[in-house]
């Protein structure tokens, strides 16, 4: 399945042949991208979405609500990650910190992305079957916590959290406004040839004065009335309901709703399973013959497409060479 045409919104979805959960085990979900057309401006997503319940397949498109989205988001140097959205109460929750993506990992060649989501809401992200992120939904979304902070309660208004405080008793030195800035250089000799009715009367310049100690301030003290930080009393949330994170029955569909500057994205080997032994395994009948023994197979598929089908530069005649530097030589002497 490929994004042909640049400048565009892709969309399109397809059924699973069985319904998929979290609710009742392992989720898996497992896909390959391959961005034909990167370059260093590339910009599109690349990204799989999975809804529940009946999906209108004709109406399908950005508006229509999912559960989870995952996959690849790149656009020139600025984004580069790995999507991973959770539907809660109707809200799409972004994961609060970034799966990045390396610069080694933005290429034009098939890639393979791989979410396993566990029952217990853990959960790990793998880029071409290496590990990019792992650990628990509840610490990495935003989903309600446990406490939350008692709106019922505010800090009181004679609460001091102030440490410190200029010292009351402290008193400015005599003359200390008297001491300037600057002082003429004492150091500073009037030049030999300085010629006082030509030049005026010489004045030495001006330099910072190391008696200057800036505008007087009080020394801090230790505040007598410092209370410490104040600190909102927590209560518990009555949304707080973990049993719900990413907690779908009825994944029925799977869809791909993407926004393409540049046309050529390659989606395939698109796989729903509960069961990451049988992901790993499918990767290794269709990912990695692509990639080939030692990563390099497509690489080099391509290399060997460009030298069969693209002209060689075809090298510059030394004659010519030679007739343009009499050419020159000519014209040279004719001037």
């Amino acid at each position: 399945m490929q994004a042909s045409e640049d400048m565009k919104f892709h969309s399109i979805s397809a059924p699973l042949d069985k319904k998929a959960s979290t609710t009742d085990g392992t989720l898996v979900v497992q896909f390959t991208v391959k961005h034909e057309k990167k370059d260093y401006a590339f910009c599109g997503g690349g990204y799989i979405k999975l809804l529940p319940g009946k999906v209108d397949a004709k109406a399908f498109g950005g508006d229509t609500p999912y559960s989870i989205m995952f996959g690849p988001d790149l656009c020139g140097y600025d984004v580069s990650r790995i999507h991973l959205i959770f539907e809660h109460n109707g809200e799409n929750l972004l994961k609060t910190d970034e799966i990045k993506l390396d610069y080694a990992d933005k290429d034009e060649f098939t890639h393979l992305y791989t979410l396993v989501l566990e029952k217990d809401g853990s959960y790990e992200v793998f880029l071409d079957q290496d590990s990019k992120a792992q650990g628990n939904i509840v610490d990495g979304w935003d989903f309600p916590d446990k406490e939350i902070k008692d709106p019922e309660v505010s800090k009181p208004e004679d609460w001091v959290d102030t440490k410190k405080i200029p010292d009351p008793e402290a008193v400015k030195p005599d003359g200390y406004d008297d001491i300037p800035a600057e002082i003429p250089d004492p150091e500073a000799e009037q030049p030999e040839d300085w010629d006082a009715e030509e030049d005026g009367e010489w004045e030495p310049p001006m330099i910072d004065n190391p008696d200057y100690k800036g505008e007087w301030k009080a020394p801090m003290i230790d505040n007598p009335d410092y209370k410490g930080p104040w600190e909102h009393p927590l209560i518990p949330n009555e949304a707080y309901a973990p049993e719900t994170y990413a907690k779908y029955k009825d994944l029925t569909t799977v869809g791909f709703e993407l926004w393409t500057v540049n046309g050529g994205s390659i989606f395939d080997n698109i796989l729903v399973t509960d069961d990451k032994k049988y992901a790993d395994k499918m990767a290794d009948k269709t990912w990695k013959k692509i990639k080939g023994e030692e990563g390099s197979g497509e690489k080099e598929a391509k290399e060997a497409w460009k030298k069969e089908n693209e002209p060689e530069e075809e090298p510059e005649d030394e004659d010519d060479e030679d007739d343009e530097d009499d050419d020159d030589e000519e014209e040279h002497d004719e001037l």
